[in-house]
């Protein structure tokens, strides 16, 4: 992992650019240090909280001086929102099964591998927790989730096309009730859903989308 003097390097945005973390792509050494620093961040998250991210730690884990990261977040929900951004970029894309029930079950498995992995559960945990006390954690969280439901609601509108599901089902509804459960078994009892839980929450999600729960308007 690449050291770093803490000195201004001229691919990083510096003070009164106005642009927030993540919304500017860095390239190259740029690149490699947010890459790094995130990666830190993450580990943070995951093996103490929240409580526990320092700016100063983080630069010392990811072999970064603390200028360079001072000055391109200035602030610890800066860099979770930063991190927000990272995962959503970096998240699998959908998968297209052919069918509603097999895309929803590839989503499914695909939450609750996440879930169960030992740092990914974590950093969520987490990153859940952080939210419910900083509006900004919490606003980044909720763009992560945008960008995972928009990921995969094309499944269900391919579904209405092909009749598996009525006109006017709402394709993101659907999409966050088959996560749903899996995130409540997180949250409620701190274990991570098995793979028959994904697989149950899909099944339930897709019947409940061909009987028309999900579908909304007139």
């Amino acid at each position: 992992m690449p050291a770093e003097s803490g000195t201004a390097h001229p691919a990083d945005p510096g003070p009164g650019t106005g642009a927030d973390p993540g919304t500017v792509r860095p390239g190259g050494r740029t690149a490699r240090v947010r890459a790094a620093v995130l990666r830190a961040a993450g580990d943070v998250l995951a093996e103490q909280g929240f409580a526990h991210l320092d700016l100063a730690d983080v630069a010392r884990r990811a072999e970064v001086g603390r200028t360079t990261v001072y000055r391109r977040w200035g602030s610890v929900t800066a860099l979770v929102a930063d991190l927000l951004v990272e995962m959503a970029e970096t998240s699998l894309p959908r998968t297209d099964t052919g069918s509603l029930s097999g895309d929803l079950a590839a989503n499914a498995a695909l939450v609750q591998r996440t879930l169960a992995d030992p740092r990914q559960g974590a950093l969520f945990r987490a990153v859940v927790a952080a939210a419910a006390c900083d509006e900004r954690t919490a606003a980044a969280l909720r763009r992560f989730y945008e960008v995972r439901v928009a990921e995969w609601a094309p499944c269900v509108e391919r579904a209405a096309a092909r009749g598996e599901v009525p006109p006017g089902t709402d394709a993101g509804t659907v999409v966050r009730a088959v996560s749903a459960p899996l995130y409540y078994t997180l949250l409620t009892t701190g274990t991570a859903p098995d793979a028959p839980a994904a697989a149950r929450a899909a099944r339930a999600a897709c019947a409940a989308a061909a009987a028309g729960v999900y579908v909304t308007g007139p």
